[in-house]
């Protein structure tokens, strides 16, 4: 049996300035503030009916403290201790009011170090689609995807696979000695291409939450807008297409270094036959279809993962595979 996930719902980031990132994340780059809780602000999309789909949590360095799934039903939550127990990792079941806007959840550390939370209940808040006069920045419409770093990449691939049920969209290979080794996985739940990417990598670290973007038009425009206020800092890479997924991109680093991607325009996986696409890492339309290589720090630089009961840096572990295209040194 494989637990039930509807999709990924959120993330949280640690800032040390909740001022700085407000003005960075809500007045310039164009989330909807939902809730302020003590040391947290909660954001959410235009598209969002659920409370959340970043928290801020104010803290003394930079890093993610957990991203969360959630599940199709109550029950899911109670299979999935179960399987915690089984599977010999750290978990902790939450009651309602531990996190302002969801239920019961049960967090977990995953085998390969991710901080986890899986939850059902959330509140539901007033739906902005049609509230236009909010639309600013590149109006930010809901949280798309996750990006992992992991130097155990097709371990991690495999069990997200048979334990949550991700089906494959896309994936990169590096050609070792004439045998494909998995580089990159791009794993859905909902019907899009991805809920969940995996790269081969340094880790276990967090490289990029992704939100959809209102269109390629908003894109420009928040690019011009940090272009425009002595901002361009915060642009890393993009704006472009990807060859994986299709889509027009934007990396940004907030005021923390923490990194977001705005994401538009990928495709419907609907189709109950859909065969993954396979990239080579040395293909230069891979990552941006217009051929031009990512910057090397877009590379090397990942946001670290902590530990739910200790509070530390999760310790990283350095991969056995190249970790960037040939093309990148």
């Amino acid at each position: 049996m494989t637990i039930g996930i509807a999709r990924t719902s959120h993330i949280e980031y640690f800032v040390t300035d909740l001022e700085a990132a407000r003005h960075f994340y809500v007045d310039t780059v164009g989330f909807q503030l939902t809730a302020v809780d003590g040391e947290r602000l909660y954001l959410r999309g235009l598209e969002d009916r659920v409370h959340h789909n970043l928290v801020l949590r104010k803290s003394t360095h930079a890093g993610v403290s957990h991203v969360a799934f959630r599940v199709m039903g109550p029950e899911d939550l109670a299979e999935l201790e179960t399987l915690c127990q089984k599977w010999g990792v750290w978990h902790q079941r939450c009651h309602t009011g531990e996190e302002l806007g969801i239920g019961a959840s049960l967090r977990m550390q995953d085998p390969f170090g991710f901080p986890v939370e899986f939850f059902y209940e959330t509140e539901t808040v007033p739906w902005l689609l049609q509230d236009f006069q909010r639309y600013h920045g590149a109006a930010v419409m809901r949280l798309d995807h996750v990006n992992y770093v992991t130097p155990r990449i097709q371990e991690c691939t495999q069990w997200y696979q048979e334990q949550f049920g991700f089906k494959l969209s896309e994936y990169t290979v590096s050609v070792e000695d004439g045998q494909d080794r998995l580089w990159g996985a791009w794993m859905r739940r909902k019907q899009s291409s991805h809920d969940l990417a995996i790269s081969n990598g340094a880790g276990p670290r967090f490289h990029h939450a992704s939100f959809i973007a209102e269109s390629q038009a908003s894109l420009l425009r928040i690019a011009d807008i940090l272009a425009a206020t002595d901002g361009v800092h915060h642009i890393e890479r993009g704006p472009g297409r990807h060859g994986t997924t299709n889509a027009f991109f934007l990396y940004l680093r907030d005021p923390d270094g923490n990194r977001i991607e705005l994401f538009t325009g990928d495709y419907l996986t609907a189709e109950p036959d859909w065969q993954p696409v396979r990239w080579d890492l040395n293909d230069p339309r891979r990552a941006t279809f217009w051929g031009a290589d990512a910057p090397r720090r877009w590379f090397d630089e990942a946001m670290s993962a902590y530990h739910w009961q200790s509070g530390n840096a999760m310790e990283v572990a350095q991969p056995t595979l190249p970790d960037r295209p040939s093309s990148v040194h």
